[in-house]
């Protein structure tokens, strides 16, 4: 059976602040979709690739500790590589920024060879309201938790969204781990 995964204590509270700021650092750019498509009724966030700014290789370090770590803990999947930049996503209140349902493997073909999404919580869990992560696995709808620092992991062929932010703004921190074709 898939599951998701979550690794509490992923990035610290200081490391959050510092991902952060380094998504900051120069403007962030309006989210996409796979293909360079883009359309606001089924994304409305800003982005920052962490691979386009400088100081960003400790978070990199860190991805691959925690994704092999929760990989043969639970998942056991044929992994080989990080072939896309991490990403910072800020959902703000003043757009009502969200992620419509979707699944995280697509046609493009790097893209069609995520096996793994990890899901960073970057933002302190009160300083807004909405956007929820929401994982469809099974019959059963799940709500990623919000403690600041923790990585939820999942396959990337599951269901999930992010539910619109009604106030305040979350920053999260998203990457994708890459493999052969699911047999």
């Amino acid at each position: 059976m898939f599951t998701t995964y979550t690794f509490d204590q992923a990035f610290s509270v200081e490391e959050c602040d510092a991902i952060i700021a380094l998504s900051k650092a120069d403007p962030m750019e309006d989210a996409g979709l796979v293909g360079g498509q883009s359309d606001h009724n089924y994304r409305r966030a800003d982005l920052a690739w962490l691979d386009e700014r400088e100081g960003t290789g400790w978070v990199m370090d860190r991805i691959i500790q925690v994704v092999a770590e929760c990989n043969r803990r639970v998942f056991d999947f044929d992994l080989r590589e990080f072939a896309e930049s991490p990403q910072v996503a800020r959902y703000g209140a003043e757009r009502e920024g969200h992620f419509t349902w979707h699944s995280d493997i697509g046609d493009g073909p790097v893209a069609r060879k995520r096996k793994l999404t990890m899901v960073v919580q970057l933002s302190e869990p009160d300083s807004y309201e909405g956007g929820v992560l929401e994982i469809w696995p099974d019959s059963h709808l799940r709500s990623a938790g919000r403690t600041r620092g923790a990585a939820t992991v999942f396959p990337s062929f599951m269901l999930h969204r992010v539910t619109p932010v009604t106030q305040g703004e979350r920053y999260s921190l998203t990457i994708w781990a890459h493999g052969p074709a699911f047999r």
